[in-house]
């Protein structure tokens, strides 16, 4: 189980830029506190053969810090948009980095873009959904680097009572795609 040891200030940050924003609203000048963040891709993977969504489990330290409970949440494979490549690409990418498959670029669809943490970053998320199945497996996944990430399957039969089964600490995004699977489920699977 992880712990906090220690929570300090800022005062370089890498990938997150804390900022005030000075406004305007209906003629009242406002403040806001805010984070400028990178935008981000997510990815619905679905396992034909296993008949099961691809998830990952990952120790998210905000979450550990903030309601002192475990910290490991259940999420979509997803990255960051920090670099020099098209969304899609980036998604292949962390198909293969966080959970193993080498999905084609021509698998993998856009389903929609949508913004998170919209009262302190505003960051855009793009969804994409990719098929897969065993051939297409090419290693184990867990990220890279020092990254710590379990690939876990939820089957189908299994995913709506997951959706609201509190127990797992999960994303709006992760529901938000599932819900948008079962709408199209007949046109997907």
């Amino acid at each position: 189980m992880a712990k906090i040891d220690l929570v300090t200030q800022l005062t370089q940050p890498s990938y997150i830029k804390p900022i005030k924003i000075h406004y305007t609203q209906k003629k009242v000048q406002k403040t806001w506190e805010a984070v400028i963040s990178h935008d981000s891709v997510a990815i619905l993977l679905w396992h034909q053969e296993k008949n099961a969504f691809i998830t990952v489990k990952q120790l998210r330290v905000t979450v550990l810090n903030t309601h002192k409970i475990d910290g490991y949440t259940y999420e979509l494979c997803a990255g960051i948009v920090d670099k020099e490549a098209s969304k899609v690409q980036i998604a292949k990418e962390e198909i293969l980095e966080e959970c193993g498959y080498d999905v084609p670029l021509e698998g993998i669809t856009k389903v929609t873009s949508f913004y998170t943490s919209v009262g302190i970053s505003g960051a855009r998320q793009t969804l994409y959904f990719a098929k897969c199945d065993e051939s297409m497996k090419v290693s184990e996944g867990g990220g890279i680097h020092d990254e710590d990430i379990e690939v876990i399957y939820i089957p189908l039969d299994e995913a709506k009572n997951f959706m609201f089964d509190e127990s797992y600490k999960k994303t709006p995004g992760m529901i938000m795609a599932f819900y948008w699977f079962f709408e199209n489920q007949d046109r997907l699977v």
